[in-house]
């Protein structure tokens, strides 16, 4: 039965990875997407929102999040964004502060969790 399960599971992150690549494969500048937090935010993305969501499974730790394309957008664009990814290739940080729709960790805390970036190439 084991065995099973995990050849489900196999399959069904499997598909989820394919839709997450289809669907962000032709995303505009500026267009986003509503993933799993599970899921790695592709390269060109950004995390802009954290919530907690029981289609992504049964937790109390935020477990959803929104993702922003980036990647085409022109220089000198700035933007606030999540701290739970790296700003992508071309984006530097300006500043860091907190913002209560990034909070993706169960523990409550007021620390900075979400930094103001700037295209700079």
């Amino acid at each position: 039965m084991s065995r099973l399960r995990a050849a489900a599971l196999a399959v069904g992150c499997a598909a989820a990875a394919l839709t997450l690549t289809a669907t962000t494969a032709h995303a505009a500048p500026g267009d986003t997407q509503t993933v799993c937090g599970s899921q790695l935010t592709p390269s060109g993305w950004v995390d802009i929102q954290w919530w907690n969501d029981f289609s992504c499974g049964s937790t109390f730790s935020p477990n959803t999040k929104k993702i922003e394309q980036v990647a085409g957008l022109p220089v000198g664009t700035t933007l606030n964004v999540c701290a739970s990814a790296l700003p992508p290739a071309g984006w530097v940080q300006l500043s860091e502060f907190y913002s209560s729709s990034c909070r993706y960790s169960v523990s409550p805390s007021f620390n900075n969790n979400s930094w103001q970036i700037k295209r700079v190439s």
